[in-house]
């Protein structure tokens, strides 16, 4: 585990970064006056003057804090990451000495200890806790501090990593809890509260307004239509409740998109309604059962709309069809437009997966498809979304930074080549192409860290700086390859 297990970042233009993060400690000043002023005259304070007609009072933000606040908590966690050899910046005038050396499989490994933390919050009286997936994922030890300063060492009842939820439970009773509400009335526009601990700060309130429904951003796997919202959300703010007016949770906070790494304006909060169902999995059967299609889609455009014989831009275009997936059983081909999934329309690529997700396997649906210039209904039998095989592990990892398609070993691999961890690198394009990356070549390490999966990689981009420095096997040859990110 690295401390970018609490600190995702993905770069698209900026970049996507996770809000889970490492503690960070400031020391406040206050300055004294050394020189006494006479007294001010007393001022009689005019009445407060009525509203004006058609004018609405100020959000009451402190009756949702003071009501709903105890039931938001700080998160800790601790582990440690397995290191090997030095650790070098590529930028290092040794690199090219500490490369040779690492190459040759030298240096002790250890353990070094990490640290990191976020928020959550209590969705049950007898001790359930919401929080991200990735604040927990790996850890060895969480602990759980309420606003009355109890701590619990905290049980990891599941992680959902398609969603970036996770579940906790703490052995406690009469806990105070959350109300639930629904994301899915609330208005772009409206007024928000958060509450988590931002760098450490614990049950620090924050206020903005409702900017966007339904983003789908290049950092999550396609299941969350993310909240976008203009709340000021900072490292530690990950995993808590996202309020409206009415005291009601509509969100979990987990995303900022910064150049920074900081607050920029603009956060992204997972609805609630998916938390939800992925809570209420987990604490039944401790994994997710998803609906699976077996399709591989991409945006319609304008373009592709006209050519398509289309009057409107609307529908997910399938690109390509996996072979004995259900879709493919049901008679859907490359170059289908779906349109429509029982009945509800596909405005965009991004809701289709999103829809098909929320169904359970073995369902009987229908397909509104075009094709050929015309409307065309397919029934289908709604397959189970396995986490082996996920598309997002195939799909590009930091396509638009290091230009790279990745996908997990298969056991065959594993066996033949005795590696236990490691992405196959199936497409290269951009900066990875310019660094001399080809397909079939197998990612070990980015400057020095495990890759275990596409996961892994995302993070040690969004950690890197200009560069990064992959270790590639290539056939019987392992080498380091710096890559020039720009």
């Amino acid at each position: 585990m690295t401390r970018t297990r609490f600190e995702r970042m993905v770069v698209v233009l900026g970049a996507l970064t996770s809000i889970g993060g490492a503690v960070a400690t400031y020391t406040f000043s206050t300055a004294h006056a050394v020189t006494a002023n006479p007294p001010l005259p007393a001022i009689t304070p005019a009445p407060a003057a009525a509203p004006a007609a058609g004018t609405q009072n100020l959000p009451d933000f402190a009756s949702i804090v003071v009501q709903h606040g105890p039931a938001v908590v700080n998160i800790s966690v601790s582990g440690t990451r397995k290191t090997s050899g030095p650790q070098v910046d590529p930028g290092n005038p040794f690199y090219e000495f500490f490369r040779q050396f690492q190459g040759q499989g030298q240096g002790p490994q250890s353990e070094t200890p990490v640290q990191g933390q976020g928020s959550g919050f209590i969705v049950s009286a007898d001790g359930v806790v919401l929080t991200n997936a990735h604040v927990v994922a790996d850890a060895k030890e969480v602990t759980v501090k309420l606003t009355d300063r109890r701590e619990f060492i905290a049980k990891v009842v599941g992680i959902d990593k398609a969603t970036d939820v996770a579940v906790l439970r703490i052995q406690a009773g009469n806990l105070p809890t959350v109300k639930i509400g629904d994301s899915r009335r609330a208005r772009v526009g409206e007024w928000v509260l958060a509450i988590g601990a931002p760098f450490g700060l614990e049950n620090t309130v924050t206020a903005g307004i409702i900017s966007a429904k339904s983003r789908a951003l290049p950092s999550a796997e396609g299941y969350v239509p993310f909240i976008q919202t203009d709340v000021a959300i900072n490292p530690g703010n990950s995993g808590g409740p996202l309020f409206n007016l009415a005291g009601e949770v509509i969100g979990i906070n987990s995303q900022i998109y910064s150049r920074s790494g900081g607050y920029q304006g603009l956060s992204f909060a997972i609805p609630i309604e998916a938390a939800m169902r992925v809570e209420q999995q987990l604490v039944a059967t401790g994994k997710v059962s998803r609906g699976r299609l077996g399709v591989a889609i991409q945006e319609l455009n304008a373009s592709l709309a006209e050519s398509f014989g289309l009057d409107k831009v609307q529908g997910a275009l399938v690109s390509s069809v996996e072979k004995g997936s259900p879709a493919d059983k049901a008679g859907v081909k490359a170059g289908d437009i779906i349109r429509k999934l029982n009945g509800t329309e596909v405005s965009a690529s991004s809701d289709l997966p999103v829809m098909v997700s929320e169904l359970k396997p073995g369902t009987q649906a229908t397909l509104e498809i075009w094709r050929d210039g015309r409307a065309r209904t397919l029934g289908i039998t709604i397959g189970e979304f396995q986490a082996a095989v996920a598309a997002a592990e195939k799909a590009p990892a930091e396509a638009g930074r290091l230009g790279l398609a990745v996908r997990p070993l298969t056991p065959e691999e594993r066996k033949q080549t005795e590696l236990k961890s490691g992405v196959v690198v199936e497409e290269v394009a951009g900066a990875a192409a310019r660094a001399g990356i080809e397909p079939g070549d197998v990612i070990l390490r980015a400057n020095g860290v495990e890759i275990t999966n596409a996961e892994t990689l995302r993070a040690q981009i969004g950690k890197s700086g200009k560069r990064i420095a992959l270790l590639v096997q290539r056939g019987e040859l392992r080498m380091f390859v710096p890559v020039e990110l720009g």
